[in-house]
Protein backbone atom coordinates (compact mmCIF):
# COMPACT_ATOMS: atom_id res chain seq x y z
CA UNK A 1 0.00 0.00 0.00
CA UNK A 2 1.62 3.10 -0.97
CA UNK A 3 2.21 6.12 1.31
CA UNK A 4 -0.33 8.54 1.23
CA UNK A 5 0.84 12.05 0.65
CA UNK A 6 1.38 15.11 3.37
CA UNK A 7 0.08 18.20 2.26
CA UNK A 8 1.50 21.48 3.67
CA UNK A 9 -0.69 24.72 4.49
CA UNK A 10 0.96 27.97 5.61
CA UNK A 11 -0.95 30.22 7.04
CA UNK A 12 -0.99 33.68 8.86
CA UNK A 13 -2.81 34.07 12.15
CA UNK A 14 -2.23 38.13 12.67
CA UNK A 15 0.44 40.56 12.40
CA UNK A 16 1.72 43.23 14.17
CA UNK A 17 2.41 46.68 12.22
CA UNK A 18 3.17 50.28 13.34
CA UNK A 19 0.11 52.00 13.30
CA UNK A 20 1.94 55.40 12.01
CA UNK A 21 3.30 53.82 8.42
CA UNK A 22 1.65 50.63 8.33
CA UNK A 23 5.02 49.02 8.77
CA UNK A 24 4.68 44.80 9.63
CA UNK A 25 6.81 44.32 12.23
CA UNK A 26 5.75 40.68 13.35
CA UNK A 27 3.95 37.62 11.70
CA UNK A 28 2.67 35.11 13.89
CA UNK A 29 1.75 32.14 11.42
CA UNK A 30 0.90 28.45 11.55
CA UNK A 31 1.86 25.54 9.51
CA UNK A 32 -0.33 22.25 8.86
CA UNK A 33 0.47 19.17 7.48
CA UNK A 34 -2.15 16.26 6.90
CA UNK A 35 -1.99 13.13 5.15
CA UNK A 36 -6.03 12.66 5.29
CA UNK A 37 -5.38 9.97 8.67
CA UNK A 38 -2.59 12.01 10.57
CA UNK A 39 -1.73 15.30 11.19
CA UNK A 40 0.72 18.00 12.68
CA UNK A 41 1.25 21.28 13.49
CA UNK A 42 3.58 24.31 14.21
CA UNK A 43 3.30 27.89 14.72
CA UNK A 44 5.85 30.53 15.52
CA UNK A 45 6.10 34.40 15.36
CA UNK A 46 8.87 36.13 13.18
CA UNK A 47 10.05 39.21 13.15
CA UNK A 48 10.80 41.19 9.68
CA UNK A 49 13.00 43.72 8.90
CA UNK A 50 12.17 47.44 8.26
CA UNK A 51 12.51 49.49 4.79
CA UNK A 52 14.90 52.54 4.58
CA UNK A 53 11.95 54.84 4.25
CA UNK A 54 8.11 54.62 3.89
CA UNK A 55 8.50 55.11 0.21
CA UNK A 56 9.62 51.73 0.15
CA UNK A 57 6.47 50.20 1.96
CA UNK A 58 3.45 48.17 0.65
CA UNK A 59 0.34 50.19 1.81
CA UNK A 60 -0.77 48.09 4.68
CA UNK A 61 -4.44 47.69 2.66
CA UNK A 62 -2.73 46.34 -0.52
CA UNK A 63 -0.73 43.10 1.89
CA UNK A 64 -1.67 39.83 1.06
CA UNK A 65 -1.56 36.61 3.20
CA UNK A 66 0.60 35.39 -0.20
CA UNK A 67 3.09 38.37 0.74
CA UNK A 68 3.04 37.32 4.39
CA UNK A 69 4.02 33.61 4.04
CA UNK A 70 6.64 34.95 1.00
CA UNK A 71 8.05 37.72 3.84
CA UNK A 72 8.19 35.00 6.58
CA UNK A 73 9.87 31.75 4.73
CA UNK A 74 12.57 34.12 3.48
CA UNK A 75 13.33 35.68 7.27
CA UNK A 76 13.35 32.31 8.22
CA UNK A 77 16.13 30.95 5.97
CA UNK A 78 14.47 30.42 2.54
CA UNK A 79 13.82 27.12 1.05
CA UNK A 80 16.13 25.27 2.99
CA UNK A 81 14.20 25.94 6.26
CA UNK A 82 10.93 25.47 4.77
CA UNK A 83 11.94 22.36 4.07
CA UNK A 84 13.29 21.72 7.35
CA UNK A 85 10.38 22.64 9.25
CA UNK A 86 8.14 20.44 6.57
CA UNK A 87 10.83 17.14 7.15
CA UNK A 88 9.90 17.44 10.84
CA UNK A 89 6.25 17.73 10.66
CA UNK A 90 6.58 14.84 8.12
CA UNK A 91 8.24 12.64 10.80
CA UNK A 92 5.77 13.28 13.20
CA UNK A 93 3.43 12.11 10.84
CA UNK A 94 5.34 9.13 10.29
CA UNK A 95 5.57 8.54 13.52
CA UNK A 96 1.62 8.16 14.47
CA UNK A 97 1.22 5.88 11.50
CA UNK A 98 4.04 3.44 12.56
CA UNK A 99 4.79 4.45 16.13
CA UNK A 100 8.14 3.51 17.69
CA UNK A 101 7.64 4.53 21.07
CA UNK A 102 4.70 3.54 23.30
CA UNK A 103 3.40 4.11 26.96
CA UNK A 104 1.11 2.75 29.81
CA UNK A 105 1.87 0.17 31.89
CA UNK A 106 1.21 -3.98 31.44
CA UNK A 107 -1.29 -4.33 33.86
Amino acid sequence: MATPTTTFTWAVGTMDRQLSNGAVTTVHYTVSASDGTYSSGAYGSVGLDQPESDSDLTPYADLTESWAISALQAKLGGAEKVAEIEAALQTQITEQRTPTTGSGVPW
